[in-house]
């Protein structure tokens, strides 16, 4: 199951922006690699690189990756709901709400990598159960409806949306 498969009717269009960064790339395949992404992008940072930030008022690295478990747990919920036909409409959340709470500057970068791994093994392991017709199910979540395959390739685009921020906006943490 590819990327370019999804059609418009399974996410919100805002979302096509972070779709098209995935090109052609599989479900489960993308997901794996997001973990390869987040290790090699760790890696060589310098532990005091996590409190940096490129403007006032915009988000530190940790808070970055918090931010990015914090939305792959909330994904995962909305897709193990839909897969499971609940036809409930789920609230949205608040992602700049969720930042201020999550406490992101107590974290050391081992425990942020650590949980990041985590949450995202659990998220491959999701998807790997699913079969193609839960997969295809759909649901509504902040007003729109998604589909679960849409919910799991957004994981693999937001992981790479901020991936290209870290790259063009926060260049003082590869200084």
């Amino acid at each position: 199951m590819k990327a370019t498969e999804l059609k418009d009717n399974e996410y919100h269009s805002y979302y096509k922006q972070y779709l098209s960064l995935l090109g052609d790339a599989e479900l489960l395949a993308s997901l794996r690699q997001g973990l390869d992404d987040m290790e090699a992008f760790f890696s060589p940072l310098e532990p005091d690189k996590l409190s940096y930030r490129y403007a006032k008022d915009k988000w530190t690295v940790a808070e970055v990756v918090l931010h990015l478990i914090d939305t792959e747990r909330i994904f995962q919920y909305r897709a193990l709901r839909f897969a499971r036909n609940d036809q409930t409409n789920l609230m949205g959340f608040d992602q700049d709400a969720f930042t201020l709470q999550s406490d992101a500057g107590s974290r050391s970068k081992g425990q942020l990598l650590k949980e990041f791994k985590t949450v995202r093994n659990a998220s491959i392991s999701l998807f790997e159960s699913f079969d193609t017709e839960k997969l295809l199910r759909m649901g509504t979540a902040s007003g729109s409806v998604m589909s679960v395959r849409a919910l799991g390739f957004m994981i693999s685009a937001h992981q790479a949306h901020h991936h290209k921020l870290f790259k063009t906006l926060y260049t003082g943490i590869y200084a």
